[in-house]
């Protein structure tokens, strides 16, 4: 049986997370659980994250499809559902060219990707949205942390309270990691590409998890005797994470979609789009160096040896 197990979470992470999140003497040394951290974070809204959710719901008004947002909503749930099963295979079959395996689990997300490109989602958040500074990335996970509604919707998907504990730590503790994506209008003069050319941050974050899930089908087809089972349980919990930012990425825009049965405050949708877009940076970067870089001591033995 393949082992889906979350990353272990290390002590040093741990410590590094509860001291961030200032929770640090609340927790009495033992493991850090959602739950815990529920009761003992500061569950006050920081008056930013409310201006930001009012100014993207202004902006978007009648702009979303929220049928298609609904059904891909659901569709995404559905694909982590059949996470196990993509991991029990591993390799994707196939004698000339691979089967599709991974590429179905990102279809409901390029449908998404796609139409909040058409209608223009990535440039208002990206005029709205502040900068991955420290202080933010702590308030996005205390917003993050007390939305009930956004936590109750990941565990209903599939995460448990060990594997939403570690996507707190996906943003908290990747600070510097973070900090080198910025919204298109903050990048410095100067740089050696011409910014006019790049999307907006939360496009970059989208479709770079979406091109790196939908790309394993041939990278593992075409390297498939180089890849261990260490390879793949490896990146097993990136794409899962990954998939979970874009659920909560589809369910944020659904949320602006629908003002009529609005579910989460300003407040918690402005933690929805930062979180999502934090998540995604972080396990697509985690998947180049899990599955797609691999060096000579992960590959699998030669043959020839």
């Amino acid at each position: 049986m393949a082992n889906v197990s979350t990353p272990h979470i290390t002590t040093e992470d741990q410590e590094r997370l509860a001291r961030t999140l200032g929770i640090s003497d609340a927790v009495g040394g033992e493991t850090l659980t959602l739950s815990e951290m529920k009761t003992a974070v500061d569950a006050d809204t920081t008056p930013e994250f409310a201006s930001l959710g009012e100014a993207i719901r202004s902006d978007l008004e009648g702009r979303l499809d929220v049928d298609l947002l609904r059904s891909a909503l659901s569709d995404l749930a559905a694909q982590i559902d059949r996470l196990p099963e993509v991991r029990e295979r591993g390799i994707p079959r196939g004698e000339r060219e691979p089967e599709v395996l991974y590429r179905e689990l990102v279809e409901p997300g390029w449908r998404v990707y796609d139409h909040l490109q058409e209608v223009d989602f990535f440039e208002s958040v990206d005029a709205n949205a502040s900068r991955f500074e420290p202080e933010y990335i702590r308030d996005t996970a205390h917003e993050l942390i007390g939305a009930d509604e956004l936590t109750s919707a990941l565990a209903e998907i599939g995460f448990d309270d060990r594997e939403q504990t570690v996507l707190v730590m996906d943003i908290v503790n990747n600070n510097t990691r973070l900090s080198r994506w910025v919204p298109t209008a903050e990048i410095p003069e100067g740089v050696e590409f011409n910014v006019e050319f790049v999307p907006p941050l939360h496009q970059r974050a989208m479709g770079g998890a979406l091109l790196w899930i939908r790309t394993l089908d041939v990278h593992l087809w075409q390297k498939r005797v180089l890849i261990t089972e260490r390879i793949l349980d490896d990146g097993f919990w990136d794409i899962k994470a990954m998939l979970g930012g874009l659920y909560l990425l589809t369910m944020a825009a659904l949320e602006v979609a629908d003002a009529t049965e609005a579910a989460i405050t300003d407040s918690q949708l402005s933690a929805a789009l930062t979180a999502s877009a934090a998540i995604l940076i972080v396990n697509q970067e985690d998947i180049c160096s899990d599955m797609y870089h691999i060096t000579e001591e992960m590959r699998a033995p030669s043959e020839a040896r």
